[in-house]
């Protein structure tokens, strides 16, 4: 029996309670420590969904968390491939770690939501509400996804600073590999649009403070979310 089958035939017990969680999180530390090295096949997802007794969607969750931060990538018709292993164990979106995003994010978006409050146009309001709608009837993740990543670049916009924009514009593609993640892992995306609602609402009113606090609030529990994925404390 070689290592991988021994892997397997230990027997796994997980809380259906963010099972997609815990499933990923173990596979992350596996591919991370070097025990499923890069260039490795991972097993089935019939046989990950035997090993810990929970459903082959669950496993696919996991599986495809993987995939958003570049460990493994899937073959059609083939299976999941390991791409990369070792490191520091911290979550990366491309050119940016979780930690660069939590910490960079509220000293932009926090002041934009603000300054949109002051200075959208009705236009900007209208379309910010339709996204809203948009996504609490989203049942697609990836397509709630995009919405999502819209509607942050749609406060950047009318922020009316150019420097806000731009730097959205550029961690976009970070933030929807963040969003999609915890989207995938847990129930952020019903909690997410109750917190957009909120910040739109306050850009509705022209109420900068109550703007800048929906952001806050919303940036905060994104940190937190993100915090319990890769083990640390949020600030």
């Amino acid at each position: 029996m070689n290592d991988l089958e021994s892997w397997l035939s230990d027997p796994a017990v997980i809380s259906r309670k963010s099972a997609s969680e815990l499933v990923f999180e173990e596979l992350r530390n596996l591919i991370l420590s070097g025990r499923f090295a890069a260039g490795s096949k991972l097993p089935s997802e019939a046989k990950l969904a035997g090993k810990y007794g929970v459903s082959r969607p669950i496993v696919r969750e996991a599986l495809r968390s993987l995939q958003i931060l570049g460990l493994t990538e899937t073959r059609t018709g083939s299976g999941t491939y390991v791409l990369a292993g070792g490191g520091d164990g911290d979550i990366s979106y491309g050119d940016y770690s979780a930690r660069d995003l939590m910490e960079a994010r509220p000293y932009v978006e926090v002041s934009a939501a603000g300054w949109a409050a002051l200075r959208r146009t009705d236009d900007e309001l209208s379309r910010l509400l339709r996204l809203c709608d948009r996504m609490e009837q989203e049942e697609n993740t990836e397509a709630w996804v995009r919405l999502d990543s819209d509607f942050h670049g749609l406060i950047a916009e009318a922020s009316k600073n150019a420097v806000f924009r731009d730097i959205v514009d550029d961690v976009r593609e970070a933030m929807a590999q963040q969003s999609g993640l915890l989207t995938a892992l847990g129930p952020r995306r019903q909690e997410s649009n109750a917190e957009h609602r909120a910040i739109v609402e306050a850009i509705r009113k022209g109420s900068d403070v109550e703007a800048q606090a929906a952001m806050e609030v919303h940036l905060k529990k994104v940190e937190a979310a993100v915090s319990r994925i890769i083990g640390s404390e949020p600030r």
